[in-house]
């Protein structure tokens, strides 16, 4: 990579991700920080020229003359390393945000921070600093204090407090900048650090620097020693799990769907979506994931956190929630920000919150079965709310909904609906069987069957031979892949082969797999989702086609970034990354797809 950016926006492809498990950051190849919420995933962002090329925060260290970049992570480890190559010398830039041993955590300095770490390899280069926090969506202006423990950027009950081993200087209202030379051998550290009424930063030296960078590598290096995985791609795939704990909130157990919001599914449209919640789909597949590398005490603490969802929820449940739990995310549009690359509008909150998503029974009854199977008993409390969602889908399942895409158009009954609802039945029998779970048991069956009988009479067009997005519809969805690999129809199903067949004909290009291509209610286009691509790939081998399924896994593979990461969608042609990014999912079914094939 070179320093020369070729458009105002950085592309997401050249984008690094660090965190430490409560908020994150993104890092561009050329060393600026233009994403970062505090004090958590769901606040509003410190750092954001993602969203606004010209009046976003950012945090930049880069050097003053021209140069080239390579990247990579600290073997087994979320620790970026970024080395910049001039004329005059190198030098290697370290960022990473502490994350304290368990037994540290609420500790005195238990704040928020980014240290980021300049060595000098060769010669001598003349390095820049410039920090330029927002607050409130940059609508409040940052004022600096001059402190004995650092300087204070403040607005209004929130600050950032700089400290590090250059000398700054306020370079515009509410902006630091610095200059130093690096030279061969040299250590210079810079830490920028939330600071509120409940978080008080403590005075950061290069001795607590190193000692916090040291700590921070063994936390990570010591998680991953843990990855049970043995299979193809190995490196991807725990790549893949340090994604997933990154976006794990530690304070409760609850993993998000993106750090980021309204990255744009198509340059300067409106599909641009806040993604830093979490979703209940998500549920069964994060605890698969987590059990099949070996992950048992994070698995646990998901399904910790959405057992007492179930058990506060008042026998209603929300399609997506805010790390704590909590309900409210009303959506706004922020019209004073520009929009990566220009794509308005901006967004937070996700009134998806509201619509009817059959597909949750399904999901949270999945994640219920796979607790009880391959975890630990559920609370005994939970069984008359899963048994309230089994009847639900007993009752609701011939309804038409929004469904897993969360279309903006009309409800419709679709396939993939019915499909969940189906699971929860089934899944609520199975627990039945166990001896755990009591209830409408006759009325689970009836209706389990009577989905059976609605998706292969209405779900299938047989002229088309293939399973199709709605019933008595003609277009194909993506999801239908899921129909093997949730257990509704034998892998040697010729409709199942057949559905493939179809999707891989209509929906694919260039080894891409889009989700489908009827009107969703929204103006213009999208990317191929990566989701939908591993999802083949976990069809295919479940199917028995396994030389398709690993010659396109290792095609998805080469899609990631440098360094291992995928945003929600990807482009045709060129590698480029569309929607927010990192995408939990994308990476969650690359470790699925993984572990199908490894078995």
């Amino acid at each position: 990579m070179t320093s020369a950016r070729s458009r105002r926006y950085c592309p997401i492809t050249e984008y690094g991700i660090i965190g430490d498990m409560k908020s994150a950051a993104l890092v561009a190849a050329d060393g600026s920080i233009d994403w970062c919420c505090w004090p958590r995933f769901d606040s509003s962002p410190v750092f954001h020229r993602l969203l606004d090329a010209d009046d976003g925060g950012f945090f930049c260290v880069q050097p003053c003359d021209s140069y080239s970049t390579t990247r990579r992570y600290v073997d087994g480890t979320n620790v970026l390393e970024t080395r910049f190559t001039t004329e005059a010398g190198e030098v290697v830039l370290t960022d990473f945000m502490p994350v304290h041993a368990p037994e540290e955590q609420g500790g005195e300095d238990d704040c928020r921070r980014i240290v980021r770490r300049l060595e000098g390899v060769r010669g001598r280069v003349e390095v820049d600093v410039l920090i330029a926090p927002t607050f409130d969506w940059g609508r409040t202006a940052a004022q600096v204090e001059r402190r004995a423990d650092g300087i204070m950027l403040t607005a209004a009950d929130e600050s950032v407090v700089v400290d590090g081993s250059v000398n700054f200087e306020e370079a515009a209202a509410g902006k630091l900048r610095a200059r130093c030379v690096v030279g061969e051998g040299d250590e210079v550290w810079v830490s920028v650090a939330y600071s509120d009424e409940t978080n008080r930063p403590q005075p950061f030296g290069g001795a607590e620097a190193r000692r916090r960078l040291d700590e921070t590598v063994d936390y990570w290096r010591g998680w991953m020693d843990k990855c049970a995985y043995e299979g193809p791609c190995a490196g991807a795939v725990r790549r893949s799990a340090l994604v997933l704990k990154l976006l794990t909130y530690a304070p409760t157990g609850a993993v998000i769907a993106a750090p980021t919001t309204s990255l744009p599914e198509e340059i300067g449209g409106v599909r641009n979506w806040d993604y830093r919640y979490v979703w209940l789909r998500d549920a069964g597949l994060i605890l698969e994931s987590l059990q099949h590398l070996g992950y048992h005490d994070e698995a646990m603490a998901f399904w910790d956190w959405l057992e007492d969802l179930c058990l506060s929820g008042e026998n209603q449940m929300q399609n997506i929630y805010r790390v704590d739990g909590t309900t409210e995310l009303p959506e706004q549009c922020l019209d004073h920000l520009e929009g990566y690359e220009g794509s308005q509008p901006v967004r937070i909150g996700n009134s998806a919150v509201d619509q009817l998503q059959l597909d949750r029974f399904g999901q949270i009854l999945d994640a219920g079965y796979i607790c009880q199977t391959e975890m630990r008993e559920p609370h005994p409390d939970l069984k008359p709310v899963l048994g309230l969602l089994a009847d639900q889908a007993a009752e609701r399942w011939h309804e038409p909904d929004h469904g897993i895409w969360e279309m903006r158009s009309e409800p419709r009954h679709l396939v993939h609906s019915k499909l969940m609802c189906w699971v929860a039945l089934d899944r609520a029998l199975r627990l039945n069987e166990r001896g755990w779970l009591d209830g409408n048991v006759d009325k689970w069956r009836d209706a389990r069957q009577e989905i059976r009988e609605a998706i292969e009479e209405r779900g299938f067009n047989a002229e088309m031979g293939a399973f199709t997005q709605t019933f008595d519809g003609d277009a194909l969805d993506a999801s239908t892949l899921l129909i093997p690999l949730v257990g509704f129809l034998e892998p040697d199903d010729p409709r199942v082969h057949s559905t493939i067949d179809c999707i891989q004909d209509e929906l694919m290009e260039q080894g891409l797999v889009q989700r489908y291509r009827t009107s969703d209610g929204l103006p213009g286009e999208e990317g191929a989702f990566v989701l939908c691509s591993f999802w083949l790939v976990s069809a295919l081998a479940t199917c028995g086609r396994r030389d398709e399924a690993r010659e396109l896994f290792g095609d998805l593979v080469e899609r990631t970034n440098d360094l291992g990461l995928l945003a929600e969608e990807v482009t045709c042609g060129d590698v480029d990354f569309l929607g927010n990014f990192p995408q939990g999912f994308s990476h969650l079914a690359l470790i699925d797809a993984a572990h199908r094939l490894a078995t």
